[in-house]
């Protein structure tokens, strides 16, 4: 079975969005990378809040510190904990960066 999807813009060839539909849109962009981000983050304030042994506020710290490329604030306490900042490092890398390509990219195609 073959799934046909269309394109989530308009071609080129056709006529701009009316600034309604346009501000719509770049809405609900927002809006998803809003969740992109969120899940992101959970991910790691679990992760830190289970792995690491803190608190959550500073589980949220931490998570959100390498989220944004900073670095974390605490200090790693066991090889797990390694294991999990690793990994979320990496992940943290690739999402942030995707999700600012999914924010901008209503803006870019406009």
């Amino acid at each position: 079975m073959m799934i046909l999807m269309t394109p989530p813009f308009e071609h080129k060839s056709k006529p701009l969005l009316s600034r309604r539909k346009f501000i719509a849109r770049v809405f609900r962009y927002a809006l998803f990378s809003l969740l992109l981000i969120g899940i992101s983050l959970g991910i790691g304030v679990v992760g830190y809040h289970i792995t690491n042994d803190l608190g959550w506020l500073d589980s949220l710290l931490n998570a959100s510190m390498i989220l944004t490329g900073m670095g974390p604030v605490d200090p790693i306490k066991n090889d797990s904990a390694k294991w999990f900042a690793s990994f979320y490092s990496v992940f943290s890398g690739v999402a942030f960066l995707s999700t600012v390509a999914v924010f901008l990219s209503p803006l870019v195609h406009r």
